[in-house]
């Protein structure tokens, strides 16, 4: 999706992208906005502060609603940033770019959710060499560890290593909180390497630095590590358990954080679930309980478009029907997730 500036500002003074930010409500600002927009020379800190907010409240949206509502907006949003990067005077040229880079990371993350990795990788890593132009060292690391995360699902667990790896290069001049981070990733790949006493040794370096560092130690830094802490580490490391053949330990936290969620974070609530199922076929005997977990989840991936939940479903029928092929409850889960 493509708009331009003059009909993204004429949609922004009407009202009618109210939806896409509902935490930005204040009516006169938005015009203003709207006005600076179509006149880029006009383009200050207040517009580029718009933008960080309506991207705050996509992170916020995306945990309810998942990737098929936010990717059109996020991507014209992006366009719009983008022309107003060629026109804006020089003093808001490096701001924009910061901006811009953390839109193009948010497209990624909803490329990834959907399931289409080629476009979540490259949007990734355009929104990286928007970081390295605009001087953002800590967003270029990030955007590292978003590749980790995303070479995660393509099975390339050297590449997770190895990008997470690139990003803790220079740990002491790193935000703590995105140094944990990039440590986690690292783990994952160890996991799947096989090299499980390093990839613990690193989920512990990790919550010793969330530990000592449990707020972020400069407003600017991406989103998400905003609120990274030791409930989603912990979280993450259910699948190095997995990875290991403790698929228990994975479930019993999985159990834990999901009874954490609000309610109303469904799409995360639904990816939880779907990963909890697959622990339970694993380290269970209780194939009713995994499809009942199964079917919750599914019911979340048909109306949040999530990918990544199916990908875990796949994981269960694999599970279910290799191990309890004639189970009743086993077959009705295959027939709703392949129909």
């Amino acid at each position: 999706m493509t708009i331009s500036r003059r009909a993204f500002a004429q949609l922004l003074a009407s009202g009618a992208l109210s939806a896409l930010a509902p935490g930005v409500t204040d009516t006169d600002e938005v015009r203003r906005v709207a006005g600076a927009i179509e006149r880029p020379s006009r383009v200050d800190g207040e517009v580029i502060g718009y933008f960080r907010r309506v991207l705050s409240e996509h992170y916020s949206a995306d945990k309810m609603l998942g990737p098929r509502s936010l990717l059109r907006p996020v991507l014209a949003q992006i366009e719009v940033l983008d022309d107003l990067r060629r026109c804006a005077a020089t003093t808001y040229t490096d701001p924009l770019l910061q901006v811009l880079a953390q839109y193009g990371e948010m497209a990624g993350w909803l490329h990834q959710d959907l399931g289409d990795l080629g476009d979540a990788m490259a949007w990734t890593r355009r929104a990286a060499e928007w970081a390295a132009c605009a001087g953002d060292t800590h967003l270029a690391a990030y955007m590292l560890v978003r590749q980790s995360n995303i070479a995660c699902l393509t099975g390339d667990h050297a590449a997770v290593v190895q990008f997470a790896a690139a990003a803790r290069r220079r740990p002491a001049e790193l935000e703590p909180k995105l140094a944990a981070l990039a440590a986690q990733q690292q783990a994952r790949g160890l996991a799947g390497l096989g090299q499980h006493r390093q990839a613990f040794a690193l989920l512990d370096d990790a919550a010793e630095l969330l530990r000592a560092h449990p707020h972020v130690t400069r407003p600017d830094v991406p989103v998400y590590l905003h609120h990274y802490d030791l409930d989603a580490l912990r979280e993450q490391s259910a699948a190095c358990y997995r990875a290991i053949g403790r698929a228990d330990v994975a479930a019993r936290i999985l159990t834990e954080q999901i009874a954490r969620l609000p309610a109303s974070v469904t799409r995360d609530r639904g990816h939880l679930t779907a990963k909890l199922a697959v622990a339970v076929a694993q380290s269970e005997e209780d194939p009713a309980r995994a499809a009942h977990l199964g079917h919750e989840a599914l019911e979340v991936a048909v109306r949040t478009g999530s990918a990544r939940i199916r990908s875990e479903l796949q994981a269960l029928d694999e599970e279910l029907q290799a191990r309890w092929p004639d189970h009743a409850e086993a077959g009705a889960f295959h027939d709703a997730l392949t129909g």
